[in-house]
């Protein structure tokens, strides 16, 4: 596959001197072209966070202390560090290349500004040469693609439902046809039901459009049934990668199978739910080692000692796609007395 987004050993601190928190460290992740790639872990794995360094988008105090964010344009012969681009280049590059879908749709959108004032915002800032006509005409194109009547242009965000509001966000993000939508656990604040019809309609729009997504959650069922590889953070770090469909059947970290276990099944056998025992380290105090080891039902001794590296699993038929941090799958360790305990 193709990639489109790249990025290469992110770091992200809080803060600067001996009292930063290191709220994302040495990150490697590929979003391959046409891709739904989902990111999942508990609130305050630094999933958020690595989403506004990579779009540039991170308030004070954070800051970017390492790596590399490399897109791979349709029209460019290289690829272009987005740590690198001018503040006229990196406006450009926002909304054309890459737009994100946030969380609270109320709190994002302008609530005394009609929607159709802020459709037709982007394209007076990225679209100059439209016309007020084109511009109206092309805002209701979008809320027809995203399954809302045109007459409803006229309505502010209070107006319209937590669905319809959510879906204008998606509308916004699809304006000038970016190659990457970044959505930030948009169905958060949503039922179940909605949740599930907004998520369909985006995975329409991607089939028909051809863009890649970013699917950030905490709700790992969710990424098990919408995205096509899944990545899983723990305390700022990657822990495991695999195709939906492995993670799901044989995850291998014991992290992975822990969210994994935190959901009920939909479908076959009724299973207990095991969940996680205790609390996500404070990111200030990260523990010595392994940060899972604490709560790690199959920690040994080496786990307090030291990080695991993020490695490439090679299964029966020679697939490398998974990639596992954690030292029950480190081969050297295959006969040490802790491996496979529980």
């Amino acid at each position: 596959m193709t990639p489109v987004l790249e990025i290469r050993d992110l770091s992200v601190d809080y803060g600067q001197g001996e009292g930063a928190v290191h709220a994302v460290s040495s990150v490697n992740l590929v979003l391959n072209r046409g891709e739904v790639l989902g990111l999942a872990g508990e609130s305050g794995s630094g999933k958020s966070t690595l989403a506004y360094a990579m779009t540039r988008l991170l308030p004070p105090p954070g800051l970017i202390t390492g790596g590399e964010v490399l897109h791979h344009g349709r029209d460019k012969p290289e690829p272009v560090d987005v740590l690198g681009l001018t503040p006229k280049q990196l406006r450009s590059f926002r909304w054309n290349d890459i737009a994100i879908v946030f969380q609270g749709a109320m709190n994002s959108l302008n609530p005394v500004s009609t929607v159709a004032a802020q459709l037709e915002d982007i394209y007076r800032a990225h679209r100059p040469e439209m016309s007020r006509a084109q511009r109206t005409k092309r805002s209701a194109e979008l809320l027809r693609l995203v399954g809302i009547s045109a007459d409803r242009l006229g309505s502010y965000p209070h107006q319209l439902s937590g669905g319809m509001r959510q879906r204008v966000m998606i509308a916004m993000a699809l304006a000038l046809d970016p190659e990457i939508i970044i959505m930030d656990e948009p169905t958060t604040a949503l039922d179940v039901v909605m949740q599930r019809q907004i998520l369909e309609q985006m995975m329409r729009l991607r089939e028909e459009l051809g863009f890649s997504v970013l699917f950030i959650t905490h709700d790992i069922s969710l990424l098990v049934e919408f995205s096509d590889r899944i990545a899983i953070m723990y305390a700022g770090r990657i822990v495991e990668q695999a195709a939906s469909e492995d993670m799901y059947r044989a995850s291998s970290h014991p992290y992975s199978k822990g969210l994994l276990g935190s959901f009920p099944a939909l479908h076959g056998p009724r299973r207990p739910l095991t969940g996680i025992p205790g609390s996500p380290p404070d990111m200030r105090t990260v523990p010595s080692g392994c940060p899972f080891h604490p709560r790690c039902p199959s920690a040994f001794d080496v786990c307090e000692r030291e990080i695991p590296v993020l490695e490439k699993l090679s299964g029966a038929n020679g697939d490398s796609s998974r990639s596992v941090a954690c030292w029950l799958n480190t081969p050297s360790l295959s006969g040490h007395p802790g491996v496979g305990a529980t």
